[in-house]
């Protein structure tokens, strides 16, 4: 597995400079919108048979959402690309400052299992968006879904432009040793440690996206039947394997008892009264990761759900109480169909338990009280925040998404995507016509009138 050569076609012609004009941008975007709705039911197909997704939630989350990171960024690339005035200090009179968006250059971005479509495109758009060439890693463990994506843009665009490489952990190490320009990683914690590891050898810039365990707190004032249903929803699609699904339930204990009644309601509401049957409940990615998640049934009592299926790696929509801080489901990502549901009878008590803990990726709360949400907001860190919702915070355009110490760093999503591969290059432009003498040695002023005509100036 040498991709030297690979890398070195690339590296060129990102340094012929092709990559560059605004036109050239637009028409790979244009090429990669087209190839992937003439492709559709391929792809759509290709996660049903990794994940068990219906067409409308791989849709949904999946094409739906790269086919809009890629219209907004058409929409808005003249805007992005465009340089940035900025004031010139007095002390070079006249001159002009501006900061130019440049690319980045090589870019390396390695996508996970759950998300297998979104998670590796949606950066790719932002870095042909700021002029940059691409080699993707898909993960293996989604092999439908990478051998579908390496064979429609191995067609759509040339290798030494964008590239797909296919293969297991020892193909993502082999692509490691390498130096490229930036790397883009999303995945787990341990794998995002590793990839930053192997960056700092050639001192190549990092976007993490992680995880982590992302509380939900349920006030006693919020209406249970929406709250249970948006909880819901966030937590079992794509069969809990979404990197910020609501991990665990805190909840005022006044309410607790009506909220797990509203939350059963809702699991049958949406997946029926067998769900291993619903076209709208996913599976387990392999085996693996189905034995380790039904492996914290066992961390609480059973109060919906626990069903499962080897065969299928099925995991019924499971919802547990009674469950200790100190249980395995508590002490690492649950990242599965399995919601623990605690209660607290002190918010201050809470927030400083959470306070404790590593930063995740995103955190709920849900409450009408004003005053209840800034002191969350204050009492809190985590990579982002939706309040009376769960993930809807990550679907817009407008909104970076990204994580916060263990949750993972940089981010991403419209602008930000752009931001994330592109270099800020400052230039300052000087004229020629004045040369002012007092900044050459010897100095020709004392001390103390240099800081006077420095503060003056701006500069000390």
């Amino acid at each position: 597995m040498d991709f030297t050569p690979l890398i070195a076609r690339q590296r060129a012609f990102f340094q012929s400079g092709a990559t560059l004009p605004q036109e050239f941008r637009r028409a790979q975007l244009n090429t990669l919108l087209d190839t992937l709705a003439a492709h559709e039911t391929d792809l759509l197909d290709a996660l049903h048979a990794d994940l068990h997704k219906s067409p409308h939630e791989a849709y949904a989350s999946e094409l739906g959402f790269v086919l809009g990171e890629i219209r907004h960024a058409l929409g808005h690339l003249s805007e992005w690309m465009k340089p940035a005035r900025r004031r010139a200090p007095l002390l070079v009179w006249p001159a002009r400052g501006s900061i130019r968006p440049e690319p980045m250059g090589v870019a390396l971005i390695i996508g996970p299992w759950n998300y297998p479509l979104q998670l590796l495109l949606s950066p790719l758009v932002g870095a042909i968006a700021a002029g940059n060439c691409a080699i993707l890693k898909p993960s293996e463990f989604a092999p439908h879904t990478a051998a579908r994506l390496g064979h429609i843009l191995g067609t759509a665009f040339p290798e030494a432009f964008i590239a797909v490489v296919q293969g297991e952990q020892a193909t993502a190490e082999a692509l490691l040793q390498h130096r490229f320009d930036t790397i883009f990683f999303t995945g787990s914690s341990p794998t995002g440690r590793a990839v930053m590891t192997a960056a700092a050898r050639h001192l190549t810039p990092v976007t993490l996206e992680l995880g982590g365990k992302c509380p939900s707190l349920v006030c006693a004032d919020a209406p249970l039947e929406i709250v249970a249903r948006r909880i819901v929803w966030g937590k079992f699609m794509n069969a809990g394997q979404t990197c910020v699904a609501p991990d665990h339930i805190l909840v005022d204990q006044r309410v607790a008892g009506a909220f797990v009644a509203a939350a059963k309601q809702a699991v049958r509401e949406f997946y029926g009264d067998d769900p291993q049957q619903s076209q709208d409940y996913g599976r387990i990615i392999n085996r693996r990761h189905f034995d380790r998640l039904t492996g914290y049934l066992r961390d609480g009592q059973i109060a919906a759900g626990g069903r499962h299926d080897a065969a299928e790696c099925y995991i019924e929509p499971t919802i547990l109480t009674d469950v200790p801080w100190t249980a395995p489901v508590m002490q690492e990502e649950i990242f599965g169909p399995i919601l623990p549901v605690l209660e607290f009878s002190d918010l201050d008590e809470t927030l400083a338990k959470l306070r404790g803990l590593a930063s995740p990726l995103a955190l709920y709360l849900f409450t009408r009280d004003r005053d209840t949400q800034a002191r969350v907001l204050a009492g809190t860190r985590s990579g982002g925040v939706c309040i009376n919702d769960t993930i809807t915070h990550i679907l817009g355009t407008d909104l970076p998404f990204g994580g916060l110490g263990e949750s993972g760093m940089g981010a991403y999503h419209g602008r930000a995507s752009f931001d994330c591969f592109t270099h800020r290059r400052s230039v300052l432009g000087c004229s020629l016509a004045f040369d002012p003498k007092f900044r050459y040695p010897p100095p020709r002023v004392g001390l103390p009138a240099l800081k006077r005509l420095l503060r003056f100036l701006g500069a000390g």
